[in-house]
């Protein structure tokens, strides 16, 4: 999950905390996805374990998460343990918020429902004028961020990158130009919403790159929507901006890489992805012992961790077998025990990874940045369905090159050395 996400999640559950007595109610929640599941690691680290997960989907009830069950949302009074309404809350995580919470109030349900995070800061669900006054605020404050734009690269077409994930942009970028051939456009500018997503741009070849903050850039893409601006484009599927392409999601299981080659530029299924070219030697390759190391990367932003045991079989079993092994970092992270620190910078990522020889990183956006790289690399997938569908992350998410393994209750690391 995006850390500014994550923060407004912390601070809501410390809102809550200072409304009412979380330990005095029964907590549930709705959707069994990667922000509910971040949830309760949340919650289990204060001290509160939620009674059970929501969910409609009949392929994810029965499922458990850190012993916390999957159910029908009409079983909301079955596992509440004869509390009444009163004494029952429900958090929800998930974009879908005024769709479940009306569907609890039809349910009968008449206890407290909340919302843990806001997606999308320019889409309030309400007609009363003090929205209306905002909405159309933002969106004056967006148009100027538009004119910012165009004064600093006349007449270049703006992609909207609006998502903080690697990946994402990894695809964006591999299909633009295609795209932009296509629309006869040779002058574009990329506004993303990290410096890393520009990093992952610049990859790709020196185009012009703006960097905003998340707000800013919803502010943005509001003024795009609300003005017709026929000068940019929304590069994404996964947010209701003009249309949703998430909900063909539901009728069929569709590789994300395929989503942004046809649903999101309208490219033919042939079109070949364009390739990273700016790629850097390391500054110092001796430190890692040339085919004989392994480079692990435990981290990510929009996948949930995965157990520490499981990368503590991955550690002991290198380490008998003579390996050096890495975990690679970035900011405040810390390298795992048995492992010695690898911080590089994005683009001598390639290079790092094919003079260790070996790559195992919980599946995110850097597997996707360093896919060409030409070393044995394994991509691990936490147990767990994508959004609210019913396809699994490994099915979404699997990549050519890579071996892709699902880590479940009997995950053994003899199955991958």
């Amino acid at each position: 999950m995006e850390q500014e996400l994550y923060t407004e999640m912390i601070n809501s559950i410390k809102t809550l905390e200072e409304e009412i007595c979380l330990k005095d109610k029964s907590i549930f929640l709705f959707a069994h996805c990667n922000a509910t599941l971040e949830l309760v690691d949340l919650l289990l680290s204060k001290g509160y374990k939620p009674v059970a997960i929501l969910d409609n989907s009949r392929e994810k009830q029965g499922e458990k998460y850190r012993g916390i069950k999957v159910v029908y949302p009409g079983q909301i009074t079955d596992y509440s343990g004869g509390k009444k309404d009163d004494n029952i809350i429900v958090l929800i995580a998930s974009r879908f918020y005024e769709t479940m919470a009306k569907q609890l109030r039809e349910l009968g349900f008449k206890g407290t429902v909340r919302k843990v995070i806001d997606y999308n800061t320019f889409a309030e669900y309400s007609l009363s004028e003090d929205t209306i006054k905002r909405m159309k605020a933002r969106e004056k404050h967006g148009e100027g961020i538009l004119e910012e734009i165009e004064s600093r690269h006349k007449g270049a077409y703006r992609i909207f990158c609006p998502f903080n994930a690697l990946g994402d942009i990894y695809f964006c970028m591999s299909y633009l130009p295609a795209f932009l051939e296509k629309r006869k456009n040779n002058k574009c500018v990329i506004c993303v919403p990290s410096k890393a997503c520009a990093k992952v741009v610049r990859l790709f070849g020196d185009y012009d790159v703006e960097v905003y903050s998340q707000k800013e850039l919803d502010a943005a893409i509001q003024a795009v929507i609300y003005t017709k601006d026929n000068n940019s484009y929304i590069a994404h599927q996964d947010r209701p901006y003009v249309i949703n392409l998430h909900k063909a999601l539901y009728l069929k299981c569709i590789p994300l890489e395929t989503v942004y080659k046809c649903g999101v530029f309208g490219l033919p299924a042939e079109t070949k992805p364009v390739e990273p070219v700016n790629w850097k030697k390391l500054e110092s390759p001796e430190r890692i012992h040339e085919g004989k190391a392994v480079i692990i990367s435990p981290y990510a932003k929009s996948v949930v961790a995965l157990p520490e045991t499981s990368w503590k079989q991955i550690i002991d079993r290198y380490s008998e077998e003579g390996y050096q092994i890495f975990t690679n970092v970035s900011g405040d992270e810390k390298p795992l025990p048995g492992t010695e620190e690898l911080r590089t910078e994005l683009n001598e990522m390639k290079d790092a990874i094919e003079r260790a020889g070996i790559f195992i990183g919980i599946r995110s956006g850097l597997c996707d940045v360093i896919r060409t790289a030409k070393a044995k690399k394994i991509a691990l997938y936490p147990d767990y369905y994508y959004s609210d569908t019913k396809w699994k992350v490994i099915n979404m998410y699997s990549i050519d090159g890579f071996e892709n393994i699902e880590v479940d209750d009997d995950f053994d690391i003899l199955g991958i050395i």
